[in-house]
């Protein structure tokens, strides 16, 4: 055999055995393989993303987030450690705020209590203001009243006055005149009177009726007692002296005698 044909068989690979750095090695074709089928077995997400199945090796999402917050927690606690006036001032603005909190609320409380004392005031001066208004309604009641009645008898005290002077007359015009004069006299004073009488009227003055009426003592005063058959008992029988009314006031009752 020559030499060039042993080192062709030096040289000639063995079958199912390849370099280790060779893309046909064993290894790199299963990874291949494997890497193809993930591929094949990935699908698009709900929004239209590629997912793809985890590899054995790569370690799981949620474990990562967990070890992330204890990190940022760690981290957090670390720094307050490292930072105490940090944590002081955050305490300091806690306790200032409550402060002011509970200020707000005794302010309010004594806003309230101010509003309260304030309903109970003007409900006081409500009530007096009723009693006063109604006391002065009452006051000019009674002023209108009173005006009213003045007008009304503001000529009693006149009347009364008169009254003997009227009695006078009717004494005389009882009297019986025997001459000439004393009948022109009785006529003279018949016209005075009538003429008294008449503007008495006018005022609103008018006898009070007694003989033949039942006795009233608002309108009657009895100066005598008799009995009569012909008369039921408390009848005015006779007359003294004739009572006057001034509108719907007595200015003088009737002296009469009553049966008894």
């Amino acid at each position: 055999m020559s030499e060039e044909k042993l080192d062709a068989f030096a040289n000639r690979e063995e079958p199912g055995k390849e370099e280790p750095g060779s893309e046909n090695a064993p290894g790199k074709e299963a990874e291949r393989m494997e890497a193809a089928e993930s591929e094949t077995n990935a699908g698009p997400d709900k929004n239209g993303e590629e997912t793809r199945e985890p590899s054995p090796n790569e370690p799981p999402a949620e474990g990562l987030k967990d070890e992330g917050k204890e990190q940022a927690e760690e981290k957090k606690e670390g720094e307050a450690k490292e930072n105490p006036e940090t944590e002081q001032q955050a305490d300091g603005e806690t306790a200032k705020a409550e402060g002011e909190a509970e200020k707000l609320h005794r302010e309010k409380e004594q806003l309230e209590q101010q509003i309260d004392e304030l309903k109970r005031e003007l409900e006081e001066k409500d009530n007096r203001y009723l009693r006063l208004y109604a006391d002065f309604e009452n006051y000019k009641r009674r002023t209108r009243n009173e005006i009213e009645a003045i007008k009304k008898y503001q000529a009693q005290d006149l009347i009364a006055d008169l009254l003997p002077a009227i009695d006078n007359f009717e004494r005389a015009l009882k009297s019986e005149a025997k001459s000439d004069d004393a009948k022109n006299i009785l006529k003279g004073i018949e016209m005075v009177y009538r003429g008294m009488m008449e503007a008495l009227a006018k005022a609103g003055v008018k006898p009070i009726e007694a003989v033949g009426q039942a006795f009233d003592p608002r309108y009657h005063h009895a100066v005598m007692q008799e009995k009569s058959e012909d008369h039921p008992s408390n009848v005015v029988l006779e007359e003294f002296q004739k009572g006057y009314m001034l509108k719907d006031r007595v200015i003088r009752p009737s002296m009469v005698k009553v049966s008894e």
